[in-house]
């Protein structure tokens, strides 16, 4: 038994490796460009005398962010639960929405244009009422976050819901299934593609707005910290909390497309990666 599941563990483990080698073969021009990138920054610097009260080099940014890590976690924490927070809130009642909307003609010649209409409004001119509203703390950058997801997902679901294949709803006839095992089966696999463009453009926005109503009122965060480290002409803590900034965009997206290969791994946009 032991010898055959260690047979069984081995092919496992080959596959995984093999994956690995697989992505980063697909990554090579995206890690020699970052590379390149990052070494012109650290030479130019000498190359063009630009001073560092002005733009730091990497290796400074790094040492510097390094000797202030505790606080930068810190506050890459804050803006992580500001940014979930909204992110999820904004999912958990957008998706439902877009799906009535989608099948009530009343609220489509209600609602619809008005969230519409919301949309093209910059949501972040609402940032200073919510926080003399509500104050400093947690909640009023959570409705920000809030809302600059809510649209993106909002208008998509109403998009995805409501776009059905005309030759996928004949079938839904044809069969005779009950409307909620139409649904399960056939309505929500169609749309799920393009509700995770609109899933993948909210994770872009949110920390854009936890950043920003952090810029407006806080008193943490990383939206915080650069404006205070900025004030103080220390850049190179800038910059660090930029590239950490940075880095928790890009870990909320690439959540939000692991979840989409895992939950939609038949449609063309996951299988021309692979």
């Amino acid at each position: 038994m032991a010898m055959a599941s260690s047979e069984k563990a081995a092919p496992a483990g080959a596959s995984w490796l093999s994956a690995v080698l697989r992505a980063l073969g697909r990554s090579w021009a995206f890690i020699l460009f970052f590379v390149g990138f990052f070494l012109f920054w650290e030479y130019a610097i000498d190359i063009f005398s630009i001073p560092a009260y002005i733009l730091p080099r990497p290796s400074e940014i790094v040492t510097r962010g390094w000797a202030d890590i505790d606080r930068l976690l810190y506050y890459t924490y804050v803006t992580a639960v500001e940014s979930l927070l909204g992110y999820l809130v904004a999912i958990a009642i957008a998706v439902p929405l877009g799906l009535a909307i989608a099948f009530s003609s009343f609220l489509r010649r209600t609602i619809y244009p008005f969230f519409v209409s919301l949309e093209m409004t910059p949501k972040i001119a609402f940032a200073p009422l919510f926080i003399s509203w509500l104050g400093f703390g947690l909640l009023p950058k959570v409705i920000i976050v809030f809302l600059v997801c809510f649209f993106p997902v909002v208008l998509n679901a109403i998009l995805a819901f409501g776009s059905l294949n005309e030759e996928l709803t004949r079938f839904i006839r044809a069969t005779g299934a009950s409307p909620w095992r139409a649904f399960f089966k056939v309505r929500l696999p169609a749309a799920l593609p393009q509700c995770f463009v609109g899933f993948k453009y909210a994770a872009i926005n949110a920390t854009v707005g936890a950043t920003i109503a952090e810029f407006i009122g806080s008193d943490q965060g990383l939206g915080f910290y650069i404006q205070i480290v900025t004030g103080n002409m220390r850049p190179d803590l800038a910059f660090a909390g930029i590239f950490l900034l940075t880095l928790l965009g890009l870990a909320l997206f690439g959540a939000v497309t692991l979840v989409e290969r895992w939950v939609i791994p038949w449609h063309i946009s996951q299988r021309r990666t692979h």
